[in-house]
This record gives C-alpha cells, structure tokens and sequence, in this order.
C-alpha cells in the first residue's frame, strides 16, 4: 500500500510547500523506495535532467590549527597525506582547464588552515583571474573577513565554499577549535560580498538523524545556493579513523531529505560517496541529488571522471 502522508508531504513540496519539522521526522522512518521516489520526482520538477558538476585542486594542504576530528589535514593528528604550502598559479590554471575538459562546470581553490593572510588571498586572486574566462571559479579558504571577501568577489570569484559540517548542538562534539557562530559569520560575509554559498555537511561521524534535520533547516535558514553531502571516509589517524561507514540506504535517505527540505536548491554528492554507496552510486540521483564533484577530492582519490560522466548519461540526465 501506498504511504499516503509520504505522498501528501511530497505532493505539497511540489507546490512549493515547505516542509515542517514533523514532516522531516516522518521521512527518516518512512518506505525506503516510496521516499526515493517522491525525492526523484522533486528534483525533476525543480531541477530537470540537468547535473552540476564541479571539481576541486587541494591549493595549500596539511599542517592546520583546527582540530576538525574528521580532517586528515589537521595538525593534530598523525596522517600520511602531503604537505605543502599554497601552490602556484600555473598548476592551478592547468588543473582548471583539465577540469573543464572533463565536464566540470565549477572549480573550486580549496585552502587548509583556519584562513588566509593577505599575501595569499592576493596570489589566490590572481589565481582567480587566471582561470575565470575558462571555468567559473569557486574557493575554499576557511574564515573570511569582510575585506578579503570584497577581494575576491572584485577578483572574479563566483562562488564561496564553506561548510556547516554538523546541525549547531552536534557540531561542537567534533570541531573543538572554533564556534559554529563562526562559521555561520563568514557564510554571511560571503553573501553580503554578493558571492554564491556553497555550504553543506559530512555524515556518518556519530550524527543523530535530529543532528541531520537541524543541519537540513539550519542551510534552509540561510538560503545558500549549493549543498554538498558528505560521508566520512575514515583516515588513519584521526579521531574517527576507525569509525564505520554508513550503510548506502542511510547515506541515501539522507540524500532523499535534503532534496525534500531543499527542493529548489543544488543537492551536491561530494567526498566518501565511492566508499559508501559503492554498487548504489547511480542511486544518489534517484535519491535526489542533481550535483557532483568530480575528481579527487582533498586527500583522497575519486573515480575516473570518465566513469561519472558515463553514469550520468546512463541515467538518462545530462551536465
């Protein structure tokens, strides 16, 4: 039989009805294919076949004062992955045209280290102009300031990166180093500075499903354009490098409530998806994702980006 208040909670997010705390309650318990269903229908009505693609080059890696306890790069922590400081503009426009050629629509500078000083957010501009006319430009660079965002909005930057990772009663549990305040400071400095958010979480390191709907109306709150969902891939020598990884229904109904609470925004897949979903990639489509990263990501290794585009047209939708 149908689950006919699944059916009314979906039929009114299709005519812009935003869902309330109750109904998203509801989704976590509710049939697992009827709830991808409705999530599949949403995003076509408000999304199309159409998927966004970005990629990313790891611009400044290793060696940072945060104590985030998933992040290989924290300082904190004893892991295996390279150090380096901020690279150069050549390697980054490479990498930008390389992404380009691969299908990505956005590219993104990410930096390690709690922020940049001026010095660096000059070379990032420059990096900026170097790639603007190739491929829309996205950066990473953790705290802004109301000058340094004026900065790279007048350098070209579209879109600012910068995760909630966790709703605010979770997140002090594995960020010691800094407030949730200030992460929700520099997303409002972002905005003021007339830049696009991007601004997401990771799962799967000891969430509740409340701590995941507090994360889901929290962004809701903050009208911010693309959201990426994360799945912890645990790293040796972190706090959580020995956690287990979600199941692929979990990450899945995870994606499927986002696209409900956010119907008219990008639902992006990034980090862990080839280690959680595994055989059931594919399926965060379906769940309601209409967002990729392609590529590698910061410190561990994607999918060929051939195999992601393949998947995408043989889902029927296109970038």
């Amino acid at each position: 039989m149908k689950d006919k208040r699944l059916e009314e909670i979906a039929s009114g997010v299709c005519i812009e009805v935003d869902i309330g705390m109750e109904d998203a309650i509801y989704l976590v318990a509710s049939p697992f294919f009827e709830l991808l269903f409705w999530a599949n229908l949403i995003r076509e009505r408000f999304k199309g076949k159409m998927i966004d693609t970005c990629s990313i080059i790891n611009a400044k890696s290793g060696r940072c004062p945060e104590d985030c306890k998933f992040c290989a790069q924290s300082a904190h922590y004893k892991t295996e992955i390279p150090q380096y400081p901020l690279i150069d503009r050549e390697k980054v426009a490479e990498s930008a045209h390389s992404a380009k050629f691969s299908g990505a629509k956005h590219f993104g500078i990410v930096t390690s280290g709690r922020g940049l000083g001026q010095n660096e957010i000059e070379r990032v501009c420059e990096m900026i102009e170097a790639i603007k006319t190739d491929i829309s430009p996205c950066a990473s660079l953790g705290r802004l300031t109301e000058n340094y965002a004026s900065q790279l909005k007048s350098g070209g930057l579209v879109r600012y990166h910068h995760n909630l990772e966790a709703g605010e009663t979770f997140f002090a549990q594995i960020v010691r180093s800094h407030t949730y305040k200030e992460r929700i400071e520099s997303i409002e400095i972002a905005k003021q500075a007339g830049l696009e958010v991007c601004s997401g979480g990771i799962f799967g390191v000891g969430e509740s499903w409340q701590d995941r709907i507090e994360l889901a109306f929290k962004l809701r709150e903050l009208e911010v354009d693309s959201i990426p969902l994360n799945f912890l891939n645990p790293v040796p020598g972190t706090p959580l490098g020995e956690r287990e990884r979600l199941s692929p229904f979990e990450a899945l109904r995870i994606v499927a409530l986002f696209r409900f609470i956010h119907p008219k925004r990008d639902i992006k897949i990034g980090g862990g998806r080839e280690v959680t979903l595994r055989d059931l990639q594919g399926w965060m489509y379906y769940a309601g994702a209409n967002s990729v990263m392609i590529g590698n990501y910061l410190t561990t290794l994607g999918r060929p980006k051939e195999e992601d585009m393949r998947l995408i047209e043989d889902f029927g939708l296109y970038v």
